[in-house]
């Protein structure tokens, strides 16, 4: 069996199934950033796809760091780019949402409707340029009374050793991530802010999500129209001053529909482990979601009583604060494979 087609029969999350062989060599879809291929700081189910697939395509998308505005209020300027300006003066106020992040999409999967799954093989992530930024201002971050005033710190990504360089005698590993991968949230609820995480996904900031995972999103309008974005060289658990090592990141990602999977909430599995998640403003409730989708999880796949998926997970999963910032404050539990014979 070669290794494209056993990562597509690798098992997945809440399914009996291995999932489908693909009918057809998947073509790649390159989506750059530009005034037409963006959602500045929201979701709109309304808004007209930036490219048109079929599942099992792979899209290549580009995210920018920031608008230049964002830059000099940050007191960056230095950093912006011919194409930052561009980007900016290209996309009016009212076509901007109230949320930070500029995504890059929405991308139309064919076939995909509500109640599916998209399943998004993250291929492959790297940065583009060669520093990233991190910063806190003031209201924001875990730290926000200790700490009140803004500090903005540029860090040089030495891209050959795969380190970022934090400052003398510290560095820290480069584990790039969309910390924003969603799919549209239902038409009813029009453009929001693409600042919380929900159950369409989003703004997960997990740290997680790197080269090699899968992010399963429930599909909650035809076509799916995904959307990507929030580049991150790296991030601890938390993101506790509201933002990780930020940085333009040009991806890979394989978008599959699945029409066996059925599940509520976002999840995911890397190589070594099965992942759920929760979300709300409170975390003891985050906690609850989280170890609730762990125990249905567990219950589907492997036919376990609800008593015993519970006692499993306490005794085998891990407990991660993805983040604290995002109002909506995530927790994700991850189960290691290993402990299953057969998985």
């Amino acid at each position: 069996m070669n290794a494209k087609l056993r990562y597509a029969t690798t098992g997945l999350l809440a399914c009996i199934l291995s999932a489908p062989a693909l009918a057809q060599q998947p073509r790649t879809h390159i989506v750059k950033t530009g005034p037409d291929t963006v959602e500045w700081g929201y979701y709109d189910a309304s808004k007209k796809p930036v490219a048109v697939i079929d599942s099992g395509d792979i899209v290549q998308i580009e995210s920018p760091l920031a608008g230049s505005r964002e830059m000099e209020t940050f007191g960056i300027a230095d950093l912006i780019t011919p194409e930052m300006r561009a980007l900016e003066a290209g996309v009016s106020n009212s076509d901007k949402g109230p949320g930070a992040n500029i995504l890059v999409g929405p991308v139309y999967v064919n076939g995909a409707e509500p109640g599916d799954v998209l399943e998004v093989r993250i291929l492959t992530l790297e940065p583009i340029d060669n520093y990233g930024v991190n910063l806190f201002v003031q209201g924001h971050g875990a730290l926000s009374d200790d700490l009140p005033r803004m500090r903005v710190k540029t860090i040089p990504l030495d891209k050959a050793r795969n380190v970022a360089l934090f400052a003398p005698g510290i560095e820290l590993p480069i584990r790039p991530f969309f910390g924003t991968m969603a799919v549209a949230p239902p038409l009813m609820l029009g453009r929001i802010g693409d600042s919380p995480p929900d159950y369409y996904a989003g703004n997960l900031d997990n740290k997680d999500l790197v080269a090699g995972t899968t992010l399963y999103i429930p599909v909650q309008v035809k076509g799916a129209l995904f959307s990507a974005g929030d580049g991150h060289a790296g991030q601890g658990d938390g993101e506790v001053d509201g933002t990780a090592n930020e940085v333009a990141l040009r991806g890979k990602l394989q978008l599959v529909v699945r029409k066996d999977l059925h599940f509520q909430w976002p999840r995911a599995e890397t190589s070594d482990y099965y992942m759920t998640m929760g979300f709300s403003p409170d975390l003891n409730r985050a906690v609850v979601q989280a170890v609730r989708e762990m125990v249905d999880f567990l219950s589907t796949k492997y036919h376990l009583r609800q008593e015993d998926a519970y006692m499993l997970t306490s005794m085998a999963a891990d407990l991660h604060v993805t983040q604290v910032v995002d109002g909506t404050k995530g927790i994700h539990a991850m189960i290691p494979k290993k402990i299953f014979l057969q998985h």
